[in-house]
């Protein structure tokens, strides 16, 4: 049984709770578990509040935060509005609830704001080093598109330990009429 979740746009009132949720998602060292832990690839914060603002204020974006019945912060991800699609990014489930269908039910709502919207697909970029995450949104039905970027420091992910590949991923919706 999947847990019961409250999806909202955040307000510039749960940056902190964001910022921590996100770092602990994917630095935190309680994270080392979980699925979207990449401190081995890279190092320093995900994300800091300047940047989350940022996002927050980017037209036609907006973070979706999920809550569970306490009104605890259990899970996020950035969606952003780039007609035919929405670009997606920063799916974070906080590392004690992972593995309970929260990233599942993120994924989920955001491919259903993609429809309301009208745009026909949700793409995003994962490590090409990290096998197990694409595998994760290969059954989800995301499919390569072909095309790899360099990730820089400069994206604002941390310091890289290595050389790191973005891969895109793309999945099809269809328009809700």
């Amino acid at each position: 049984m999947s847990l019961a979740l409250y999806f909202a746009p955040a307000t510039s009132a749960d940056l902190a709770a964001l910022q921590t949720l996100i770092n602990r998602a994917y630095r935190g060292t309680d994270a080392a578990p979980g699925w979207t832990h990449e401190a081995h690839l890279l190092s320093g914060p995900r994300t800091d509040a300047p940047a989350l603002q940022a996002l927050l204020t980017t037209p036609g974006a907006r973070i979706l935060t999920a809550r569970d019945a306490a009104g605890a912060l259990v899970g996020s991800v950035y969606l952003e509005a780039q007609p035919p699609l929405l670009y997606l990014g920063l799916l974070a489930v906080d590392p004690a609830r992972q593995a309970g269908g929260i990233g599942r039910q993120l994924l989920a709502a955001a491919e259903d704001y993609a429809r309301r919207q009208g745009l026909s697909a949700v793409q995003m970029t994962v490590l090409a080093e990290r096998p197990d995450l694409l595998a994760w949104y290969a059954r989800r039905g995301y499919r390569p598109t072909g095309e790899t970027r360099p990730l820089h420091a400069e994206h604002g992910a941390g310091q890289t330990r290595q050389q790191l590949t973005l891969q895109v991923l793309a999945k099809a919706v269809e328009a809700k009429s």
